[in-house]
């Protein structure tokens, strides 16, 4: 008997498609042909902004579907003793396509989106331009992003997120063509990244008002405009590895394969390539996070940002020695000891920066007049997760312990503290702050809180236990694992984990849905603006005292005339 449930189950839903748009053409035609239209071919770098955000979001969705079904094959199914092929189908395959979409669509699909749209809202404003330089640039920038991520779906690539060869040089019978599909969609991310990294050069070098300098420009224009350096710099090495890739496997070029006569030497040739690209991409992808933390703590906590100029060299300090640290992804791999020892160092020197700028963060709120609104819980579980992030960092520059946590979820915890625990709460800081500015609405602070809490917790659930788990032995990148010690268990409480972000994320996205329609009203200019002494809290946030009446004024006695 054929099972009909999958086709009418589709036909339903295209019915239903078909429906709501009839019923919107015929009673909202006019107005919806008009809104189409206006975001449609706009060059206004606001509302480029803001669809670059809301894109990287439903693309930060899909891979977070990605992510919740890898830790439910980890920590529930093979948690509870089950085994992932029987009860999800997840197959070896079927899990190196769910690990490839989720690190691709994660890192270039969200993460660079969103902070690019940040970008494009808010440097023209604080540079006092009008628009961006090139705006017809900036909105193709934009219009490339989707289809690629469309293409890098369809793709159901299988090599890993970092393309390793000789991986990706075979052919995969099921899927033979994924890897071509999932480098053109790269190829197209990378010409939008490089068109976006033009266009901000161009309009923070010469569209500044007069007044405007270098030196007191926001630092959150200095972090867009140092990420710029850093596109520009490092994507053609991304291009060129991947362009050897697609040559190898459609025209027999042989170049990764030959290297030094061995195909481990073009592997060798491939990852120098790759991290000459991937290690500066981290400090993309936390540059602008950065940026917007020293945007938002100053205005809540009353007080300008202390070391104005330490914090701007310490970022291009970040853009120097981001090229200077990627043969530390490649300890284990046999290169010379003193190589090793050159890049130990340069890795161990980048952590200076770091702690400048965390410093400068905490002094910041030193003293301050501080108002624990929603967007500084998440500005303080940014520097939170970021020290973490960078702590752990420094284990894995040392190169004997690299040795020994290089291949397990030591390194996933380290890498996705950095990112989850920094950029995703430095990101939602941002929106917290920006939404009452964007619509002219208050959200609910009650869900907003709720919200924090399930993200914090989450994020410290699904990833402390992995640096157990890595200091275990538990190999990352593998599908299944040996029943050894306390594996069960911490995958357990790192998958309990990812399912409190996955529920904190649709509590965020019913609050920001319903309040952009129904929360309450912003009635000042400016909604971050001195708030009430009594919601204030800090060192000196005491009610202020009332003024002093004012004398009554006593009449005088009348003076007589003279005669």
């Amino acid at each position: 008997m054929i099972d009909l449930t999958l086709p009418l189950v589709l036909v339903g839903l295209i019915a239903a498609l078909a429906g709501f748009l009839l019923w919107v053409l015929t009673y909202h035609g006019t107005w919806l042909v008009a809104t189409i239209k206006k975001w449609l071919f706009t060059t206004d770098h606001k509302r480029i902004g803001l669809m670059y955000i809301v894109t990287g979001f439903l693309f930060f969705l899909i891979g977070g579907i990605y992510a919740t079904l890898i830790r439910t094959d980890l920590g529930l199914v093979q948690g509870l003793g089950m085994d992932p092929q029987t009860t999800l189908g997840i197959t070896p395959d079927v899990y190196s396509t769910l690990f490839t979409e989720h690190g691709v669509l994660m890192v270039f699909m969200f993460v660079i989106p969103v902070l690019a749209g940040f970008g494009n809202y808010l440097v023209p404003s604080m540079i006092g331009a009008r628009e961006m330089a090139l705006p017809r640039i900036n909105a193709i920038a934009f219009w490339l992003i989707p289809p690629a991520g469309v293409i890098l779906i369809l793709s159901n690539a299988y090599a890993g997120w970092t393309g390793y060869v000789p991986l990706t040089l075979e052919a995969f019978g099921p899927n033979p063509y994924g890897v071509d599909l999932w480098i053109l969609g790269l190829h197209i991310l990378t010409i939008s990244s490089m068109l976006g990294a033009i266009n901000f050069l161009v309009t923070i070098l010469k569209h500044r008002a007069p007044g405007v300098h270098y030196w007191n420009m926001p630092l959150f224009v200095w972090s867009i405009l140092i990420n710029s350096v850093l596109l520009i710099f490092a994507l053609p090495a991304l291009s060129i590895g991947f362009t050897m890739i697609l040559s190898d496997r459609n025209f027999g070029t042989h170049i990764l394969a030959s290297v030094n006569g061995t195909p481990l030497g073009g592997a060798l040739l491939y990852q120098n390539i790759f991290w000459f690209f991937a290690h500066p991409e981290v400090y993309i992808m936390v540059l602008p996070a950065f940026g917007l933390v020293s945007t938002i703590l100053p205005k809540l906590a009353r007080k300008d940002i202390f070391g104005y100029g330490a914090m701007a060299v310490a970022l291009g300090a970040f853009a120097v020695l981001s090229f200077a640290v990627w043969e530390h992804h490649m300890f284990v791999t046999g290169i010379s000891t003193n190589v090793r020892f050159v890049f130990m160092l340069a890795t161990m020197a980048i952590a200076v920066p770091s702690a400048v700028k965390t410093f400068n963060w905490v002094a910041t709120l030193w003293g301050g007049r501080i108002w624990m609104a929603l967007p500084m819980w998440f500005c303080v579980a940014f520097i939170t997760g970021f020290v973490i992030g960078g702590l752990s960092g420094l284990f894995l520059a040392s190169i004997p312990i690299d040795y020994l946590y290089h291949a397990t979820y030591f390194v996933v915890a380290h890498f996705h503290y950095v990112i989850l625990g920094g950029t995703l709460m430095a990101v939602f800081a941002a929106i917290y702050f920006y939404f009452p500015i964007w619509t002219g609405r208050w959200y609910s602070q009650r869900l907003g809180h709720v919200h924090f809490v399930l993200t914090y917790c989450g994020i410290n659930l699904l990833l402390f236990p992995m640096f157990i788990l890595g200091a275990e032995g538990m190999p990352r990148r593998v599908y299944t694992y040996v029943w050894s010690g306390n594996f069960q268990f911490l995958n357990f409480l790192s998958t309990l984990g990812a399912y409190m972000i996955g529920i904190a994320t649709l509590v965020f996205i019913y609050n920001m849905v319903y309040s952009y329609f129904a929360g309450d009203p912003v009635t000042v200019t400016d909604p971050w603006g001195e708030e009430l002494a009594v919601r204030m809290t800090g060192p000196v946030a005491r009610p202020a005292p009332l003024p002093s009446r004012a004398p009554t004024p006593v009449p005088t006695a009348a003076v007589p005339e003279g005669p």
